[in-house]
């Protein structure tokens, strides 16, 4: 589809959740994602799925509807909802959260010690080196191997960010990296 005819139904989408259940219009477009066209004739419905948690909302003609069950899984929550209905001040508080996050890892010693070591694999990055695992299964190693020798700058890390969890943390290191690719890509 077209991005004039996409941006059309985004702008119909954020009218039809703000109108029906007091959705915020910035939180509908930084969440969700256009899926596409189901159905045929007077049954057609345009479908967006929210890019963290999959639920989907079905657009037809101005009026949208949230599909509570997609298969066996259920969606919707009333925590998803209510995140939805963010204010603008919530909103801005969240991203002003991840910036601080954001930059307090990409100044740590254990992203520091490691930036080029993790940024090798992405296939983006000019110094990638091919034949490695992924970005987060290198992450995942790096971060086994540095508590398993008691890394005194993991555990500072692991405290400074109130998570021990191997997954958060992976995920935490490699936010800086993917920040550090758009940058050099010339996409900020």
């Amino acid at each position: 589809m077209n991005p004039a005819k996409t941006n059309e139904l985004f702008d119909l989408l954020r009218a039809a959740c703000a109108r029906q259940f007091a959705f915020n219009p910035r939180r509908v477009t930084a969440g969700m994602r256009y899926v596409g066209k189901e159905g045929h004739g007077n049954d057609v419905v345009h479908v967006f799925r929210d890019a963290a948690t999959h639920s989907q909302i079905e657009l037809k003609d101005t009026f949208a509807t949230l599909r509570e069950k997609h298969g066996e899984k259920a969606h919707w929550t009333e925590a998803e909802k209510a995140h939805y209905k963010s204010s603008d001040a919530e909103i801005d508080a969240e991203i002003a959260a991840k910036r601080a996050e954001l930059d307090l890892v990409s100044h740590s010693p254990l992203y520091l010690d490691h930036r080029l070591e993790l940024l090798s694999h992405y296939t983006e990055w000019p110094g990638f080196k091919a034949g490695g695992p992924t970005p987060r299964e290198a992450a995942r190693v790096l971060l086994a191997a540095l508590a398993e020798a008691d890394d005194p700058r993991l555990a500072a890390f692991a405290e400074q960010m109130g998570s021990h969890d191997p997954e958060h943390l992976a995920h935490l290191l490699l936010a800086p990296c993917r920040l550090e690719i758009e940058t050099s890509r010339g996409g900020t």
